[in-house]
C-alpha cells in the first residue's frame, strides 16, 4: 500500500506553558527521522495543540504512529478508536507502555512495538508498503548508540523546538543496571548501560542550534562511576559549546568524583536530579543498590555536589512498606535542612511489570484503577502501614510546605546566589521553573487524588 505520509503522535496532559510546550517530543523526533525521505512525515504533540479534531484529516492511506507513558494510555486508545473510525488502517503503538504491557495495548492497536523500535520501526514502513504488517515487533537487543536515530535537518526544521518548546531533550547514555522493585527504567532500556558516541552528541546540539537541555538518560550520573573517561570527554567537549545549562537525572555516586563535578560546572551543568528515594533506612532493600535511607549520607553529597556550584534537585518516593505518615515529616525536615535547590515528591506507583506490581498482586494490596492515575501521585494500592486516606494526606502535607510561594522563592533566590551578576539573566528561568513545575503538577494530581479517595470511601 502506497504511503500519503506518516504521522506521529505524543498524547500530553498538561497542554502548553504560557504559548509553549513543556519538552519537545524526543522519541517521535528520532523516529520521524528514520521515516524515509520521500514520505511526508508529521508529530502531533498534545501538549502543543489538541489532537482529537486533527484525526479527522487522516485516512487508509496514513500510517499512524503512537507513543505512550503507562499513565498517558488512554488518550493514545482514543486517539486509535477516532483514527480507525476515519478509515485508517494500521495504528502502531510503542513506548512504555506497551513494552511493560504488550497485551493491554493489543486489544486495540493494529500493531504492537515493545522495545526500541529503531530496527522495527524502519521495518514496519516497508511492511505497511508491501501490506506484510505483523501484529508484534519486538526489540529489545539494546543496540550500540553509534549512529542511531540520528536528527534529521528536515525534523529539526519541523519541530521548531526553540520557539515552542521550553525544554529541548537530549540522550547522552540509556540503560541503567539498577533494579529498583518500582522502576521501569531496566525493563525499558535494559540493564546495560550504553554510550553515545560524543561526537554524534556534539553534531546534534549544534545542528538543533540549543542553548539549554534536559537529558532523558535514566541515569547518567552513574557513567561518573562506570565509565569516568568518557564522561570527562563527553563534558570537555559541552564545554567548548555555547551552552546556558542543562540538567540530568544521576545518583549520589557523583558526588565521589569531584574531578569530574568541575569539569561537568564548566560545561554549564545546572543542577542534578538526585534519586534518594527514601529517608528511612529501612526501606534500602527496595532501592536496588542507589540509596540507603541515610540522611548523613544525603548530606555529605548534597554539600560536595553544591560546593562546584551545581544545584541539586532531591527526589522522593513515599509509600514504601516500612513508610508512615511519620516519615513525610522526616522528608519534609531533611528538604529544609539540607538546602536542596528543590525538592520532588511522588507517591510509590505499581507500574506493570515491576517486582513492586508481582508482590501488591500477590498480596491482593492492588487497587482497581484507570491506567490515567499511573501519574505517579494518585493512589494506586492499599499500603502496609497507614491508611489509603493517612497515604494521601501526608503527600498532600508535604507538597503544600514544599511547593508555598514563600519556600519556592526562597529555594530560588537561593540558587541565584551562586551565580555571579552577569550570570543571573541566563539563570533565571531556571531558578525557579523546577519548583513551578512540582508545583503545577501536584495541583494537577491532588484534584484527581481527592476523587480517587472519595471514591475509594464511598465504595
Amino acid at each position: 500500500m502506497d504511503i500519503r505520509r506518516v504521522v506521529l503522535i505524543h498524547p500530553g496532559r498538561e497542554g502548553p506553558i504560557w504559548g509553549r510546550g513543556s519538552g519537545a517530543p524526543y522519541t517521535l523526533m528520532r523516529l520521524a527521522s528514520l521515516v524515509p525521505e520521500e514520505i511526508p512525515v508529521e508529530i502531533w504533540d498534545e501538549n502543543l495543540t489538541p489532537v482529537d479534531h486533527r484525526l479527522r484529516q487522516l485516512g487508509p492511506h496514513d500510517l499512524v504512529g503512537i507513543t505512550s507513558k503507562t499513565l498517558a494510555i488512554e488518550s493514545a486508545e482514543r486517539f486509535a478508536r477516532i483514527a480507525h473510525e476515519c478509515g485508517v488502517q494500521t495504528v502502531v503503538v510503542g513506548g512504555a507502555h506497551a513494552t511493560l504491557a504488550p497485551e493491554d495495548v493489543a486489544q486495540w492497536a493494529d500493531v504492537v512495538v515493545t522495545g526500541e523500535a529503531y530496527r522495527t520501526w524502519p521495518q514496519i514502513i516497508q511492511d505497511f508498503t508491501d501490506d506484510e504488517l505483523k501484529p508484534r515487533y519486538h526489540d529489545s537487543e539494546w543496540c550500540d548508540l553509534a549512529g542511531v536515530a540520528p536528527i534529521t535537518d528536515r525534523v529539526i526544521e519541523m519541530i521548531d523546538e526553540n520557539h515552542r518548546y521550553w525544554t529541548p531533550m537530549l540522550e547522552i547514555t540509556r540503560g541503567c543496571p539498577r533494579n529498583c522493585s518500582f522502576c521501569t527504567a531496566i525493563r525499558v532500556s535494559g540493564n546495560k548501560m550504553r554510550l553515545r558516541p560524543v561526537e554524534e552528541i556534539v553534531d546534534e546540539i549544534e545542528r538543533r542550534r540549543i542553548k539549554r537541555f534536559f537529558l532523558t538518560d535514566d541515569n547518567f550520573g552513574l557513567a561518573f562511576h562506570t565509565n569516568p573517561d568518557y564522561i570527562e570527554a563527553v563534558l570537555k567537549a559541552l564545554a567548548k559549546l555555547p551552552l546556558h545549562g542543562w540538567t540530568t537525572q544521576a545518583e549520589m555516586l557523583i558526588s565521589e568524583h569531584s574531578d569530574l563535578l568541575a569539569l561537568a560546572r564548566e560545561a554549564n551543568l545546572d543542577k542534578v536530579f538526585l534519586g534518594f528515594e527514601s529517608v528511612n533506612p529501612d526501606n534500602r532493600r527496595e532501592l536496588g543498590g542507589k540509596s540507603k535511607g541515610l540522611v548523613s549520607q544525603y548530606l555529605e553529597a548534597i554539600r560536595r555536589i553544591q560546593a562546584h556550584g551545581i544545584g541539586v534537585v532531591g527526589l522522593f518516593v513515599f509509600g514504601f512498606d516500612h513508610d508512615t505518615p511519620q516519615t513525610m515529616m522526616d522528608t519534609w525536615d531533611f528538604a529544609r535542612q539540607s538546602g536542596l535547590d528543590s525538592v520532588s515528591m511522588t507517591i510509590l506507583t505499581p507500574y506493570p511489570g515491576t517486582p513492586f506490581r508481582a508482590q501488591l498482586t500477590e498480596e491482593n494490596r492492588l487497587m482497581d484503577r484507570p491506567w490515567r492515575y499511573y501519574d505517579p501521585a494518585p493512589l494506586a494500592f492499599c499500603p502496609e502501614r497507614m491508611t489509603v486516606e493517612e497515604l494521601v494526606s501526608a503527600y498532600a502535607w508535604f507538597c503544600r510546605r514544599a511547593y508555598s510561594p514563600l519556600n519556592i522563592a526562597r529555594r530560588g533566590v537561593r540558587v541565584l546566589t551562586r551565580h555571579s551578576p552577569s550570570r543571573i539573566p541566563r539563570k533565571l528561568f531556571g531558578s525557579f521553573s523546577t519548583d513551578y513545575g512540582y508545583r503545577k503538577t501536584f495541583d494537577w494530581r491532588h484534584v484527581e487524588g481527592s476523587r480517587l479517595l472519595s471514591a475509594w470511601g464511598s465504595g
